[in-house]
């Protein structure tokens, strides 16, 4: 058994101190050490999105980011974001849209389309394929997250909303 290196790491807010595992991952210290299961884990490899999480304010897959290199930053997951109210714009457009099925990816996604909106408030249908493109979804088809995420680009809001 490997020896564990301590971590301080500031998860949906609250700074907390932990021996890891040097060779665990972030989404598998999220899920099995803090019970933090709303990032999903998939493909292992980097590629479906299912695992995305935010760290220090970038978008980062859980699964290709070791625990320990979370060390003196800040994690965001879908609990806490959903939590704070910061994703409940795009949720009510998911919902709306029905642009999740059976969930899976949704965390993904809801995470990756609120970077889109924050770095491309302007991006055309074309853009957001592509920037969502990082994200596998087996129920949806795609077209109905587009609109999702088209619906609120094209909604006016006020300031702070997004």
């Amino acid at each position: 058994m490997e020896d564990r290196v301590e971590a301080t790491i500031t998860v949906n807010g609250t700074r907390l101190t932990r021996r890891i595992e040097p060779r665990m991952h972030l989404i598998d210290f999220l899920r099995e050490e803090l019970g933090l299961t709303g990032s999903h884990v998939s493909c292992e490899h980097g590629v479906c999105g299912a695992c995305t999480v935010r760290v220090d304010g970038e978008i980062r897959r859980g699964c290709l980011t070791l625990a320990v290199q979370a060390d003196g930053r800040t994690v965001d997951t879908v609990e806490g974001l959903s939590d704070s109210g910061e994703l409940a714009v795009l949720q009510q457009a998911f919902h709306e849209r029905n642009a999740l099925q059976c969930g899976y990816c949704t965390p993904g996604m809801l995470l990756t389309a609120q970077a889109l909106i924050k770095e491309h408030p302007e991006a055309t249908r074309e853009e957001i394929r592509e920037f969502m493109s990082g994200n596998l979804c087996r129920c949806t088809g795609y077209q109905a997250i587009i609109d999702a995420i088209e619906t609120v680009l094209r909604t006016p809001r006020t300031e702070g909303v997004r």
